[in-house]
């Protein structure tokens, strides 16, 4: 056989065995980290839940009440989200949706948006956001307390001019200098509330059946 040959065959070889062990210790390692990771975005998610959704206001297991919804413009999702049903003494008492608002300046900005039964927020959290660091960072509530004037809040027609930041006619704040994520935001957070009323008697349906995310 020519050597030059030789040696290509024995190189490639010698790379299709490391890339197979490689394969292979990756596949080891996501499966021992798997359920470290799902146990570490579990417990993340469900403090932002506690954050929107006080624990004193419900009695339930709300990881055992979680739905799957369809994709809704309302939501601003493009593919299926979740909402998770609050009861207290077996009677519904609210729900987490999962909205996105989808006109941030930096992409999608994902939040829960908590809502009662009668459709007041009671409470709103962004859970991912691509705004700019530094300049977006008050819409978490680790940094800045922006996020909580949604809390009591409700919608209907007569109070859809006040869905809007200060800057164009309405009751919510905005950073100067800085309304496009404010606006996406008070915009999901109202299509959120739009989207309760549409469908509030099915969304607190006890017996739906419910999966876990």
């Amino acid at each position: 056989m020519n050597p030059v040959l030789r040696n290509s065959l024995r190189t490639s070889s010698i790379l299709f065995v490391f890339a197979l062990i490689g394969t292979a210790m990756l596949a080891y390692t996501y499966r021992k980290t798997e359920p470290i990771i799902e146990a570490s975005t579990r417990a993340e998610k469900l403090a932002l839940i506690n954050q929107v959704l006080p624990v004193h206001l419900y009695d339930n297991n709300l990881f055992d009440a979680y739905r799957e919804l369809p994709a809704d413009d309302l939501l601003g999702t493009r593919k299926p989200s979740g909402m998770w049903l609050a009861t207290k003494a077996e009677q519904p008492v609210g729900i987490i949706l999962e909205a996105i608002a989808t006109e941030g300046y930096g992409g999608d900005i994902e939040l829960l948006v908590g809502i009662s039964a009668e459709g007041k927020v009671t409470g709103v959290r962004v859970a991912q956001h691509k705004e700019t660091p530094g300049l977006g960072d008050y819409i978490e509530s680790s940094k800045s307390t922006w996020i909580l004037q949604f809390a009591d809040k409700s919608y209907s027609e007569s109070t859809d001019s006040l869905w809007r930041v200060k800057k164009d006619g309405g009751e919510f704040d905005s950073l100067a200098g800085a309304t496009i994520t404010p606006r996406a935001i008070v915009k999901a957070v109202r299509e959120a509330l739009k989207y309760f009323q549409l469908h509030r008697e099915a969304l607190l349906q006890l017996s739906k059946q419910t999966s876990t995310p």
